[in-house]
Order: structure tokens, then C-alpha cells, then sequence
């Protein structure tokens, strides 16, 4: 009974291992897939036809040629070109100040006062001293001129005289240094000095601004030096303001600064009344610009394995077309190839749509 079982089982595998008609299993293939191709048009016509055959309601965009320009963010500050911090010369009592915070002054101005009554006191001396020696000097010219006398009297009181203008000319010097003046036009900002307050050279005192003369400055990372230059188009963004301007880099530093790997620039501002010293701004400069690009929503682009590409309209009907793009900034893409201006592309209701599929819009 095991002998016949055995030879049973070895005769089932020999004819398995037999290899199957090809002929037959074409054949068994195509009635599978008849089969299913009757299920599919069976389900079609329950559903109503293909899915694809319905009109899809989708949003389109009209491609077009536009200005096309990528930015390097930079937060930077205004400062004033003339911002000027304006110290006492001279050691003593604030005895006047002429001047209050907010005022205009102008550049020579004299803002306030150090007593001076000592060096008034020794001018007065010496003005004495020398109009003795101004009328010795004169009587001993005339003397001179007639012939009358010696050259070494004459040379001795014109020494004299020259010695004690010049002595005049230093105090009158250091009488000047009494007197704060303003070296710039402009406003006061800050005011330190009271009358009967002890001054001294170097102490903090007075600041005059020129709001005339405003600039904004940042710092720019190392790595854009080769991006960023004098002349390069900038926009100039006040975010407490709301305010903004586009004008150029009138100075980009040719020097990296070794501690922090960054150079400066700066952008001269125009004049006005809402711009403050210090205040916060942001510097959006042209790095890259294309006058003639056509531009697309970046919510239209799609990925695929093999790039990426947008679902155009092309008589009514979805179209793939494969792009390449360059830059993407504030939500907008540059498309290199692949769209001309006057396409149509899908924007909204490119995730369900297949290639094919008409559309409405």
C-alpha cells in the first residue's frame, strides 16, 4: 500500500514540473482580461461613463511676461550722517545755555556758556600791554622813517609789539573755547548742561542730529559679497512706519570685518519727517533680476519623479507640460522653459485632475 503511494506522489510531481503550454496560458490571460473589461464597462455604465469624461471646475491663471527680481533680506537701522555729540573745551561753570531740546540751530551756533571771567580779566591786562606797545612801535617808526634814531630801537618795539599780539591771539583762542558751538546744522536732541553745573572736557553734554541727512546701514553676511554692490536696487521697508522706498546701495564696504564676517552697506534716505535715527529697517536688495519673466503661483507647480511640471488648458481639456524653474520669492516662480505667455494654467483643482480631463473655469 506505501509502495503504490509513493509511486502516486512522484507521479503528480513529474507532471507538475512539466512545463505549461504557452499557447494556453495566452489564451487563459485573455479571457481574464475580457473578463475585467467587462466588469469595468459594466461599472462605467453604472456610474455614469469614466470619470474623466466629467467636466472638472478648476481655477486658471493666464501666464505672462513680467519683471521678475530675487532679494537678499537684510534688517539694518537709520542713522545720521550727522550725528554729533558736541563736548565742553574747556573746564568750568556752565554760567548760560542758550539753546533747548528740539530746537534748530545752526552750524557756529553758540549753544552755552563756561565762565570765563579770569581770562576776560588777563585779556583786558594784556589789551593794556599792547596799546603801550602799538604807540612806542608808532612814534619809533616815525622816528625811523626820518632817519632818526637806531634800527635796533626800531626792531625792539615792533618785537614787542608782534609778541603781545600774538599773546592776544592765543587767549582770544581760549576765550573761544569757552563759548559750546554747534559744529553741524541741525537739531538738539539731547541737552545735559544746566546753568551752575561744574563742565569739563569729554563729559557727555550736548547732541545736535541733521535729520537731513539720513542713512540706512546693515551688516551683510560674507557669503553675498559677490552678490551686493554700490549701485544695486534696494527696497527700503519701515515695518512701524508702513512705509517703504526703492532707491540704491550708495556704499557697500569693500572690507570683512574679521570678528563678525559681515561687510556694510548703506542706502542714503531723502528727507523726512517720519524717519528717526536708530529706528528699525529693512533692506530687500536686488540679487538677481530677469525684465522679461514669465512668472507663475507656485501652488501651481507639482512634483513628479521625473521634474516638475504644471496641468495647462489647451482647448478645454488638461494638458501635463513638463517645466523648469529657476527662483521662487514671495510666492511667485520663475519658469525657464516649458511656458510661453498667453497659457493657461490650472491654480486650483490640479489635485484631481488627469491629463485629458476637460475642465470649466
Amino acid at each position: 500500500m506505501k509502495r503504490v503511494l509513493f509511486i502516486s506522489v512522484l507521479a503528480i510531481l513529474a507532471a507538475c514540473s512539466k512545463p505549461k503550454d504557452k499557447k494556453a496560458e495566452l489564451a487563459e490571460l485573455k479571457q481574464k482580461r475580457a473578463e475585467l473589461d467587462g466588469q469595468i464597462a459594466k461599472l462605467e455604465k453604472e456610474v455614469g461613463g469614466k470619470d474623466s469624461l466629467a467636466t472638472k471646475d478648476v481655477t486658471v491663471y493666464d501666464v505672462k511676461s513680467a519683471p521678475f527680481n530675487n532679494y537678499i533680506e537684510i534688517q539694518g537701522k537709520v542713522d545720521a550722517e550727522q550725528n554729533v555729540e558736541v563736548n565742553p573745551e574747556m573746564q568750568g561753570i556752565v554760567t548760560a545755555v542758550y539753546v533747548k531740546i528740539g530746537q534748530t540751530v545752526s552750524k557756529g551756533q553758540v549753544l552755552a556758556q563756561i565762565d570765563d571771567n579770569v581770562l576776560r580779566q588777563n585779556i583786558a591786562q594784556l589789551q593794556t600791554q599792547l596799546d603801550l606797545a602799538n604807540n612806542l612801535y608808532n612814534r619809533q617808526k616815525n622816528l625811523w622813517d626820518q632817519k632818526i634814531g637806531t634800527e635796533v630801537q626800531y626792531l625792539n618795539a615792533k618785537s614787542q609789539k608782534e609778541g603781545l599780539e600774538r599773546q592776544m591771539n592765543v587767549l582770544r583762542t581760549q576765550q573761544g573755547q569757552f563759548k559750546i558751538k554747534s559744529p553741524i546744522s541741525g537739531s538738539v536732541e539731547q541737552m545735559d548742561l544746566k546753568v551752575g553745573q561744574a563742565a569739563a572736557p569729554g563729559m557727555q553734554a550736548i547732541r545736535i542730529v541733521n535729520a537731513n541727512t539720513l542713512k540706512a546701514k546693515a551688516q551683510v553676511a560674507e557669503a553675498y559679497l559677490g552678490k551686493i554692490g554700490q549701485g544695486d536696487n534696494v527696497r527700503v521697508i519701515f515695518p512701524d512706519l508702513q512705509d517703504s522706498l526703492t532707491t540704491k546701495v550708495s556704499f557697500a564696504s569693500k572690507v570683512v570685518d574679521q570678528a563678525s564676517r559681515s561687510f556694510n552697506i548703506e542706502v542714503n534716505l531723502p528727507s523726512n519727517k517720519k524717519y528717526r535715527a536708530n529706528m528699525i529697517s529693512v533692506l530687500k536688495v536686488v540679487d538677481y533680476s530677469n525684465p522679461n519673466a514669465i512668472i507663475v503661483p507656485v501652488n501651481a507647480i507639482q512634483n513628479a519623479e521625473n521634474g516638475k511640471y504644471v496641468m495647462a488648458v489647451v482647448n478645454g481639456k488638461a494638458q501635463r507640460t513638463n517645466i523648469n524653474i529657476g527662483r521662487t520669492i514671495d510666492g511667485k516662480t520663475e519658469v525657464l522653459s516649458g511656458l510661453k505667455a498667453g497659457d493657461k494654467i490650472v491654480v486650483t483643482g490640479v489635485e484631481d485632475l488627469n491629463e485629458g480631463d476637460p475642465v470649466k473655469y
